[in-house]
């Protein structure tokens, strides 16, 4: 349930609110001196420490590591207890940041509704902290293919707006860090930018998260939207967002105001939304699972975030960047691609998109030699097994030697056209053919070029024979 550093320099009430906490299914350790306990908070911070006012023998009293656990520690909540307490060490307990104060003797009862609040009120920091600042994705945007410069111009039509703007796609896409460029070029580029991913919170936290909570003990803790006052918020995976809390979200985009749980106090916000799914929402609001209203209010603006498949040009660009950010924030080897690998990359099949291609990078360097370009025999054994183990390729020792050739022909050049985004003269020069001797080759094999998504990619023309 939880980990429990309990400090007081009597043996007997250590042990015994111990006893207590373990029969309540916590964790708990001791200290009876400043200097046990910030061994054991230096060791690994608790998440909720119960702290003497007096400690004999102690070289700093409950008060002064209250004061240095704030200080360094600010999301450890504290509750303090004395035997000698009084109104006025209540009040500055309080007033250095004290969760609550408990006198000695204490009710059990009353010491375990406080724990349990106090724990409550840990958890809820810590999500919304790991939700504030859960990857430090970057805004930076990589690309030179057509429909990745379609994609920029979208969104550097919205930045300098108030648009709510919806952005869809495959997972692995790079939706966040289009919003995050949206975020890093708009007028708003120094307030905060809160990503809340709405598949990842428990449905019956989400609105304690969001609006935050309000009680006579506590007062208010704000949530991740008065967090991002001023600022965005970040709706990923918004198909995943429980019903109940659409509702509220809906009545928050109309009046810009919201009510924390358990308060009643209207709190006014200026936030800008930007929302994004792997789901096609209109098939989510026809089975019941997406409110239609919360659907057109962000809405506003549709972009479409393009899969890697489609942009297969951005890939070595892309790689390159990849290897440059971990060498700088990982001190991994700086490497080159080889013109053998960038080729096998923008050839393969990517189901995870630019995410699995960061990971199959990162691995590689980690993996890998110090220095020399990156070869193909370093991608990871399932890639390249994936990459020579379709059913295409199996198929081909089942099939007379013309009709072989003319497959293993197709499916080369098909790759090499969507390689090089649709474009034939590229394909031409590398494959070595002159392009009218490419386009009678593709004719003869029922291989057309059509647009998808803005990008040129090839198919097997389905009409003839």
């Amino acid at each position: 349930m939880g980990d429990i550093l309990v400090v007081d320099d009597e043996k007997d009430i250590r042990e015994l609110v111990s006893d207590i906490l373990v029969d309540e299914g916590y964790t708990t350790r001791l200290a009876k001196d400043s200097d046990e306990a910030f061994s054991e908070i230096n060791t690994e911070a608790p998440d909720l420490i119960i702290l003497d006012i007096w400690l004999k023998e102690s070289k700093l009293d409950g008060i002064d590591i209250l004061k240095a656990v704030r200080r360094d520690n600010p999301d450890i909540p504290i509750v303090i207890i004395s035997g000698h307490g009084n109104i006025e060490i209540a009040v500055a307990a309080i007033k250095q940041g004290a969760y609550d104060f408990i006198q000695k003797p204490f009710n059990i009862d009353q010491l375990m509704v406080v724990i349990s609040r106090a724990m409550e009120t840990s958890k809820l920091r810590r999500e919304n902290a790991a939700l504030k600042v859960r990857d430090v994705t970057s805004s930076t945007m990589v690309g030179d293919s057509p429909i990745f410069k379609g994609l920029k111009s979208q969104l550097d039509k919205v930045t300098k707006t108030n648009a709510r703007v919806m952005l869809t796609g495959a997972s692995g896409a790079g939706k966040e860090v289009a919003a995050r460029y949206i975020h890093a070029n708009s007028d708003r580029a120094q307030a905060p930018f809160i990503s809340v991913n709405s598949a990842t919170i428990e449905p019956e936290r989400m609105e304690e998260v969001l609006f935050g909570r309000e009680t006579t003990e506590r007062g208010h803790e704000p949530g991740l939207l008065e967090q991002a006052h001023g600022g965005f918020v970040f709706f990923d995976e918004v198909a995943d967002m429980p019903n109940g809390t659409q509702s509220k979200i809906l009545r928050v985009l109309v009046d810009q105001q919201f009510t924390r749980v358990g308060g009643s106090d209207k709190v006014r916000v200026d936030i800008r939304v930007i929302s994004a799914t792997n789901k096609d929402l209109r098939t989510e609001i026809a089975a019941g699972n997406f409110r239609e209203e919360l659907y057109h209010r962000l809405n506003v603006v549709p972009i479409e975030v393009p899969t890697l498949e489609d942009r297969r040009e951005d890939i070595p660009l892309i790689a390159n960047h990849f290897i440059t950010e971990l060498h700088n924030t990982q001190g991994l080897p700086l490497r080159k691609l080889s013109d053998e690998t960038i080729a096998m990359l923008q050839t393969m099949a990517w189901p995870g998109n630019i995410r699995q291609l960061r990971n199959i990078v990162e691995r590689v360097l980690i993996l890998g030699a110090d220095t020399g370009d990156i070869s193909p025999e370093e991608l990871p054994n399932n890639v390249i097994e994936e990459n020579n183990d379709s059913p295409a390729h199996k198929s081909l020792a089942m099939l007379p030697l013309r009709e072989a050739r003319e497959m293993f022909e197709r499916d080369y050049l098909m790759a090499q056209i969507n390689r090089f985004g649709g474009n034939i003269s590229k394909t031409a020069n590398f494959v070595g053919m002159e392009r009218s001797a490419l386009h009678r080759k593709l004719k003869s094999l029922n291989v057309i070029t059509t647009n998808k998504s803005g990008a040129r990619v090839a198919e097997i023309d389905d009409t003839t024979g």
